[in-house]
């Protein structure tokens, strides 16, 4: 599989393992850099580079994911979500990793450098690689809702149960 990478200068050294340990397990790492460490780096240059790379991918009908990389993972999750047809989840357990994919299909993870040991996160990945959407009924229609506001930013309709409850019919 094509795994498209991009981090920050506090994920360099676990996006450099991870691009090694990818190639070893027989997948394809795309490096979206950054390649050398540079403390004043933006993560947006590098984290929507890979996440456009998954987009494109998947558009062409490839099998990509990707895995997104910083300090925290937070800021990283933000850009990767940025991009129209990423669905780019911040896991911190094998348990959100296999949840990333088998409820949300997220097709890029991110993690964070500093909250993790390089053995931890390297599982988290692996976790995340190797699990598949179920592709049950509630999830492919949640994940519709979401990709259908990306497109036309319209609301999806309240459920009976809520009408009346929603502060933006006011």
């Amino acid at each position: 599989m094509r795994v498209h990478l991009g981090s920050d200068h506090a994920g360099l050294e676990l996006k450099d393992h991870l691009v090694a340990w990818l190639r070893e397990h027989g997948h394809e790492p795309v490096d979206h850099g950054p390649f050398v460490y540079d403390a004043l780096d933006d993560y947006p240059v590098f984290c929507l580079r890979a996440a456009q790379g998954v987009a494109a991918d998947r558009a062409a009908g490839g099998d990509a994911l990707g895995v997104v990389i910083g300090g925290s993972g937070n800021g990283e999750q933000m850009a990767a979500n940025k991009v129209i047809g990423v669905r780019c989840a911040l896991v911190w357990s094998e348990e959100t990793a296999v949840l990333a994919r088998e409820h949300n299909d997220a097709n890029v993870v991110s993690v964070g450098g500093r909250m993790h040991s390089l053995e931890d996160m390297t599982r988290f990945v692996e976790v995340f690689l190797g699990t598949d959407f179920t592709g049950d009924e509630r999830h492919v229609r949640r994940i519709g809702q979401l990709a259908s506001y990306e497109t036309t930013r319209e609301l999806p309709p309240l459920p009976a149960s809520a009408q009346g409850h929603d502060s933006s019919d006011a």
